[in-house]
């Protein structure tokens, strides 16, 4: 495989060479970014049931806050207590200010919570980008070769079996990179996919219960 790489670069021209330099590029970067979140979602995954627990254990809101500081390196929960929190500075009078306060937490809770989300799907849309276009990457190196490997046999003159083949199936193999570097990105897209929509749904769940712990409380007061 080795010589055959080192053949289309040897031979290859500036569309062969961009070709294989790009399908590299793709494949680095989507395993960069693979072995990234598959580090970062798994400490999330562990982080958050931590820091849900660490909440609720606590007396009161402040201890809450004080205990998270150690406690949520991923920064999960402590985003949406700080931003809760926040409301306490809102200006009177602004619109930030107006309406209820179960539709202030909505709404701070809610801004929130997207910029977590935000932060956690970072990478998604190259996964996505490399393993949409990666194997029409290998088939344009791949055609391109063929039409190569073509044109010299007209210019030749003449057809011999050991003119195509060879040029054929080096320019095949760019088909393969190019689904070789499709397939992880879209099995790590599906993957990681799945494990941010589970940390979704367990931060809403958090938030919900959070916006009906500080209406309940409000109202007692």
């Amino acid at each position: 495989m080795n010589g055959v790489w080192q053949t289309i670069w040897q031979e290859g021209d500036l569309v062969s060479r961009g070709v294989a330099l790009l399908l590299l590029g793709m494949s680095v970067a989507s395993w960069v970014v693979i072995l990234w979140k598959g580090w970062l979602l798994r400490r999330a995954t562990r982080g958050l049931e931590r820091a849900v627990k660490v909440f609720w254990d606590a007396s009161d809101l402040e201890a809450a806050r004080q205990s998270l500081a150690g406690r949520d390196p991923i920064r999960l929960v402590s985003p949406l207590l700080a931003a809760a929190q926040s409301l306490a500075q809102v200006g009177a009078g602004t619109l930030a200010a107006a309406g209820d306060r179960s539709q202030q937490l909505t709404r701070v809770l809610r801004d929130a919570l997207h910029r977590i989300l935000h932060r956690l799907q970072f990478g998604q849309v190259l996964l996505a980008t490399v393993g949409s276009t990666a194997p029409f990457v290998g088939l344009l190196g791949t055609v391109w070769g063929i039409y190569h490997a073509l044109t010299e046999i007209g210019a030749d003159g003449r057809f011999r079996i050991e003119q195509v083949s060879g040029p054929v199936g080096e320019a095949l193999v760019m088909t393969a990179a190019g689904l070789a570097v499709a397939i992880p990105a879209v099995l790590a897209y599906n993957v990681l996919g799945r494990q941010i929509g589970r940390i979704e749904a367990e931060l809403e769940g958090f938030a919900r219960d959070l916006r009906e712990l500080l209406v309940h409380q409000q109202g007692d007061l």
